[in-house]
């Protein structure tokens, strides 16, 4: 039974496999939040766009 815990112990496998899988939640939560603030900023361009458009087109006619 002792020899059991203290392999038990010693085992890192457990803890590299949160580590990986703490490494891939933090990237993931920066790819989300990078595309979330690129995504904003492209609505932002293309609503301003939208309107640029709309009043050459009403001055047009």
């Amino acid at each position: 039974m002792t020899k059991l815990f203290s392999r038990f112990l010693k085992d890192e496998s457990g803890a590299t496999a949160i580590e990986y899988g703490l490494i891939a939640a933090l990237i993931s939560v920066a790819l989300i939040a990078g595309a979330t603030t690129l995504g904003e900023k492209i609505g932002n361009t293309f609503n301003g766009l939208s309107t640029k458009m709309d009043d050459a087109t009403s001055k047009a006619n």
